[in-house]
């Protein structure tokens, strides 16, 4: 802030999971699953994780954003970043969620929901049948 006179976003907005599970349904998708899974990617400085960002086409998206970036500040901002989330290693780890989302067309051969209590097996008599296997 103090370098630039204010701050600019350089990654776009970030989806949360529940809000991708809202989306589908507002889309007009049924039985929407979402899934996420995590991987760790280490990196050997903050800029470099800035270039695997930039060419993955995550940086920010926005129409109205500042395309600016003097390398000064990018520069020192590397460095703080560095010094705040770097690993005793020297390395520079992200987390990185990808987020897995399903969701069918409405269609009548769709399986629906039974009506509640029309089940003809309790989960009680199949705990006795099967055990806790």
């Amino acid at each position: 802030m103090e370098r630039e006179g204010g701050i600019s976003p350089r990654i776009s907005p970030l989806a949360q999971v529940r809000d991708a599970g809202n989306l589908l349904t507002r889309a007009g998708f049924t039985l929407p699953g979402v899934d996420v899974d995590e991987y760790v990617v280490k990196y050997e400085s903050a800029l470099e994780l800035i270039e695997h960002l930039r060419t993955m086409g995550e940086t920010n998206a926005l129409v109205q954003r500042n395309k600016l970036l003097k390398r000064e500040t990018a520069l020192a901002t590397a460095a703080i970043y560095e010094s705040m989330f770097g690993a005793e290693d020297g390395s520079v780890p992200a987390t990185y969620q990808v987020i897995y989302m399903t969701g069918w067309k409405e269609h009548e051969s769709q399986p629906r929901a039974k009506r509640r209590g029309s089940a003809t097996v309790s989960f009680h008599d199949i705990k006795k049948q099967f055990g806790n296997t």
